[in-house]
């Protein structure tokens, strides 16, 4: 059964979304990121996808204390990115209660640390972040595209070990107009032994029933929660099928 991992953004301390990662079109949905944490638990949701926006504006982790309380007080197993840069910002993430972080544009300009804190920490607690627009990886909160393809990318860290992917559709990303299901379907077909999380546009049970179908690991929802185009109450009756 493909895991369900809601996406709970933070900016300024509050629980936001953004449109194709535009700080700009930033929508402030709850002025209380524990309080959203607790109601996704309370929904049977194991995971969360927590995202430091204010740590990815400022190049080191910021929301420390958000990630502790939520860890303290739920029993949610968080997976923590933005402005993870350095021996010190992980370190402090995982003291923090975080159970897996997801790197992504240190993978392309620092692949070395990142090699270095897979062989440290094991494969089952980095995620690589794959951030794709145009077949082509993005970096720095998707504002710098790279010379890496997608496939390229994904192929050299498999070579290192890596066993998770969180790979966002950039263009599909906080439209809730479907996501990407014939790039999940050939990412599985290329890399079967691989753990994917499809992220970007989920906005339907059907589109989580699809890639449950095709073997993705897990789906991150977040702008089709807060807008309520699926319910808690639908997602409770999913994860519980």
């Amino acid at each position: 059964m493909i895991k369900v991992i809601p996406a709970l953004d933070i900016l300024n301390g509050k629980c936001v979304r953004l449109t194709k990662g535009s700080f700009e079109e930033a929508k402030v949905y709850d002025e209380d990121p524990v309080a959203v944490a607790k109601r996704f638990a309370a929904a049977g949701v194991k995971q969360l996808h927590l995202v430091d926006l204010d740590g990815a504006k400022a190049g080191r982790v910021v929301n420390y204390e958000i990630l502790r309380a939520i860890t303290e007080e739920t029993d949610l197993e968080v997976e923590f990115g933005g402005g993870i840069k350095s021996d010190q910002d992980l370190a402090q993430v995982f003291a923090a209660g975080a159970q897996k972080v997801t790197i992504g544009t240190l993978a392309v300009k620092n692949p070395k640390l990142l090699l270095s804190w897979l062989q440290k920490y094991g494969k089952d607690r980095i995620i690589l972040g794959a951030d794709v627009l145009d077949g082509l990886i993005r970096i720095e909160g998707w504002e710098r595209e790279t010379e890496f393809k997608l496939f390229d990318f994904i192929t050299n860290y498999q070579w290192h070990g890596i066993q998770y992917i969180l790979c966002t559709d950039i263009d599909k990303d906080g439209m809730m107009q479907g996501s990407s299901l014939d790039l999940y379907a050939s990412l599985l077909a290329q890399f079967p032994d691989l753990k994917f999380i499809a992220n970007g546009g989920i906005s339907s049970i059907e589109e989580l029933r699809e890639l449950d179908k095709m073997g993705c690991y897990a789906a991150v929802v977040g702008k089709a929660l807060y807008e309520e185009k699926i319910s808690l109450e639908e997602l409770a009756q999913f994860l519980s099928e």
